[in-house]
Order: C-alpha cells, then sequence, then structure tokens
C-alpha cells in the first residue's frame, strides 16, 4: 500500500475511531447517555407491539413527520422536541384512524412519508443557521441533548412506560388475535389508536437521538432480533430492552471517539446483535428438527 493510500486510510480510522481525548469528553455526553439507556427502554418495549402488529412500515412513516415537525419548529426558533412530538402525534393519529386495515394503512403511510420528508426538505432549505443543527434532524446529535431537553425527554419517556404498563395485557391479547380479542369485549380500535400515540412519542424520541432516518434501529431490530430467540411472552420484552440499550449506549460511547454523526454506530450494533441471535435462532430451530427426527426414528424401530 503506498503511503498516499496509508495516510488516507489512517484518516478515515481516526474519524470513525479516535479514542485519545476520551476521558475529557465522556463528561460532556452524560446526559446523552441517560436520555439513551431511557430510549432502549422504551424503543425495546414499544418494539414488541410494533412486530406483533406488522407495525414496522408505520414507523418510517410517522418519523418523517416527526422529522418534518422538527424541521418546521428549528425554521420557527422553537423547541425542536416539541416540534417532532407534534409531527408524531399527528402522524399517529391519521394512521390510527384512517389506517384500521393493513392494506388501508400502507397506503395511507405511502402517502404520508413523502410529503413529511419533502415539507422536512423545505424546511431545513429555508433554515439559515448552522448545517449541523440540519444533519442532525436526519443523523442524530451526540451531544443534542442539554438539561432541559433532558427533561422532557424523561418526562415523555415516564408517559410512555405508564401507559404501556396500563394497556399492556389487553394490547397484547388484541394484538395476537384481534378477532378474539374484539368478541371478548376488548376495545381494539381504542387501544389500537392508543398505542399509535405512545409509537408517535417513542418515535418522537428516538428522533432526538439517531434521527430521522434511522428511527428502526431502535424501534424495530431489537424486539425483531429477540423474537429470533424467543417466544415467550415474558423473555422477548426483556431481550428487546436488553439490545435497544445496548445499541444506542454503546452507539453514543463509540460516536464519542469519533468525527462522524452517532446514528452508523448505534445501526450497526443493533444489526450484528440482529444477526447473532438469527444464526443462534437458526441453528436452535435446525437443532430442534434433528432431534424430533432422531425420536421418529426411534420410535419407528419400536414399531413391530
Amino acid at each position: 500500500m503506498s503511503p498516499l493510500h496509508t495516510a488516507v486510510a489512517d484518516d478515515w480510522w481516526t474519524r470513525v475511531f479516535d479514542f485519545s481525548d476520551y476521558g475529557s469528553l465522556l463528561a460532556l455526553v452524560h446526559n446523552s447517555l441517560v436520555a439513551g439507556a431511557v430510549l432502549g427502554l422504551v424503543g425495546g418495549l414499544v418494539g414488541v407491539f410494533v412486530m406483533q402488529r406488522d407495525l414496522a412500515f408505520a414507523v418510517h412513516g410517522i418519523s418523517e413527520l416527526s422529522f418534518a415537525g422538527a424541521a418546521a419548529a428549528l425554521l420557527l426558533s422553537m423547541d425542536v422536541m416539541l416540534g417532532a412530538v407534534l409531527g408524531s402525534v399527528v402522524a399517529a393519529v391519521l394512521i390510527g384512524l384512517l389506517g384500521t386495515r393493513a392494506r388501508d394503512r400502507n397506503s395511507i403511510i405511502g402517502v404520508i412519508m413523502p410529503f413529511g420528508l419533502g415539507l422536512g426538505v423545505l424546511f431545513l432549505a429555508l433554515y439559515p443557521g448552522r448545517a449541523a443543527n440540519k444533519f442532525g434532524l436526519l443523523t442524530g446529535q451526540i451531544v443534542a441533548v442539554d438539561e432541559t431537553r433532558l427533561t422532557q425527554f424523561l418526562v415523555i419517556a415516564a408517559l410512555l412506560l405508564a401507559a404501556l404498563v396500563a394497556m399492556w395485557r389487553p394490547l397484547t391479547f388484541a394484538s395476537i388475535d384481534p378477532d378474539v380479542a374484539a368478541a371478548r369485549g376488548v376495545p381494539t380500535r381504542a387501544l389500537g389508536i392508543g398505542f399509535m400515540l405512545v409509537l408517535g412519542l417513542a418515535v418522537a424520541l428516538a428522533v432526538q437521538v439517531v434521527g430521522a432516518l434511522l428511527v428502526l434501529s431502535l424501534l424495530i431490530t431489537p424486539a425483531a432480533a429477540a423474537t429470533r430467540v424467543s417466544a415467550s411472552p415474558v423473555v422477548v420484552p426483556l431481550l428487546s430492552v436488553a439490545f435497544a440499550v445496548t445499541s444506542a449506549v454503546g452507539g453514543i460511547l463509540l460516536a464519542l471517539g469519533g468525527s462522524v454523526p452517532i446514528s452508523p454506530y448505534v445501526t450497526t450494533i443493533s444489526f450484528v446483535i440482529y444477526l447473532v441471535c438469527r444464526l443462534v435462532g437458526n441453528l436452535r430451530t435446525r437443532r430442534g428438527w434433528a432431534r424430533r427426527a432422531a425420536v421418529g426414528e426411534h420410535e419407528g424401530a419400536l414399531v413391530p
């Protein structure tokens, strides 16, 4: 390798991983670490129902309007988190009220996504401030969580957790078998709209850490990984939360030693966890089938 190529490779490496001043920088992201851990807790729990209710596409649609709301707030010199929350709530209400069926829901999301993204791009184009503020809405900012925003973050997260605890059992029933749940008197439509609001607020929180484009890495991937290794209604949420917290906090800690946005680190950790869980799940499935085949052969040999 030529000296030029070596220098370029070293420059890329130091931009991605540079821990020379790591100790002094770590104190600057205390609020971000707390926010990342809380987001992992909320995202891991919400993601379980996202998987059960097949709402992965809805997460992406809500994130686009959350991005538009945050960009509008940035343009108008308002609170960015408030703008993201308003955008997410509007998207969640529209999807929850109009998308009662999966086909209707997907078509509505397909309409909302480009509209929200277009509005967000327009607002950012009109914003005269720093480019870092614009880019951060899409890819996240590691030091964007100050004391005021952390307080807002914790209040919204507490409300989300309280709502999830209150609706956990009926929502699980309605998510697994909606027809039977409706026949038993469970208010499935009200629960669906309520969960969409919870999902919208969770997306608004995730946008503050990983940006609007990559919220799927904290609201879908951890739960998807957990379902690959377990089907237990207790183990899956615990694993999902553990995976989401590891991705969020680990991504922040790695991003602190580089000069690139936080989102590549978070998404990479989340994706690696998913790959490992998928591999473990496949190995367990193969062993299960092999064990069944061995038992079948043994029982066949016993039959005269």
